[in-house]
């Protein structure tokens, strides 16, 4: 029997938050697997985009922001970064051109050098950055040994970012594909409906809102007639829900068409969508909704 051609890689993708690891994900894997926001920390849980081309298949696992942790949700949310970054092949840095190497930044690249991990640097926003500042930024870059690569892209528009997914799939490692051919994602359908809601309430509500509140699937089921989703919304205290309700409902409704129409683009098929508000005040403390996400609860 011929030996096995298949190659085979989990990528770690990391970062500070709103470096566009997300939209990265998205645009290596042609479709959006993972939710974007111009807000920060919108990605909670791991989520793995797969890439299958030829014998090689990569699955990215988009990670939460890395930040300065506050809550038992912050703990254990940089804690699954870091966690992820110990369990892959290879860890890709996504750093905002815009914003250069700040403290945050330099935290987390010696975090990596202390660990001894080699790392990919993906510059995003470079067509934001003046090419003198982009000089400055790359020649600090290229001060660090530890970085294998470096490529400067643009998620947003797709600029050399083709060149970044051929690095990865060439230097991906032989082995025997982990998910099946064909998938985009591991997230489970009902998971990522949740998590296109949340999008669209990071979307339209405030600036604080957001991160008070989860979203989860509590009914899934496909008929002959498309998909029924019955969602509810939780927040932690009574006085979110009319702000999210709006006034005679209009808010509430233009959060679950907009979410509906996503579905129904991403999936494919006709969505009923069914959206309630509910309270419970201490759902940031519920161990089996860190499970769900697959986070640590004790980080």
């Amino acid at each position: 029997m011929l030996p096995s051609s298949k190659r085979f890689s989990f990528v770690a993708i990391l970062g500070a938050t709103n470096a566009g690891k997300s939209t990265l994900v998205n645009r290596l894997v042609g479709q959006k697997v993972s939710i974007v926001s111009p807000k920060v920390q919108t990605t909670r849980s791991r989520i793995r985009g797969l890439i299958n081309e030829g014998d090689t298949q990569l699955a990215l696992v988009d990670t939460p922001g890395i930040f300065a942790p506050h809550r038992r949700l912050d703990r254990a949310m940089v804690a699954s970064a870091w966690t992820e970054v110990d369990d892959s092949d290879k860890c890709l840095l996504v750093l905002d051109a815009k914003k250069g190497i700040t403290e945050e930044e330099e935290k987390i690249i010696q975090k990596l050098q202390k660990n001894k991990v080699k790392f990919i640097v993906a510059v995003n926003k470079t067509d934001m950055v003046k090419p003198e500042k982009m000089a400055v930024l790359l020649a600090k870059l290229n001060e660090i040994k530890e970085a294998e690569s470096i490529f400067c892209i643009s998620a947003l528009n797709g600029e050399n970012v083709k060149e970044l997914k051929d690095y990865l799939i060439k230097s991906a490692s032989k082995g025997e594909w982990m998910f099946p051919d064909g998938l985009a994602s591991d997230l489970p359908e009902s998971l990522y409906c949740a998590e296109i809601t949340r999008e669209k309430l990071f979307m339209y509500l405030r600036q604080e809102l957001p991160y008070q509140l989860t979203v989860e699937t509590v009914r899934f089921t496909r008929g002959k007639s498309g998909l029924t989703v019955e969602q509810n919304i939780v927040v932690t205290k009574q006085a979110y829900r009319p702000i999210i309700l709006g006034n005679k409902g209009t808010m509430i409704k233009k959060i679950g068409e907009a979410a509906r129409k996503e579905m129904i683009k991403q999936l494919g098929c006709p969505v009923r969508l069914f959206l309630f508000v509910q309270v419970k005040e201490n759902w940031t403390e519920d161990k089996a909704r860190f499970q769900t996400w697959g986070l640590d609860f004790n980080a």
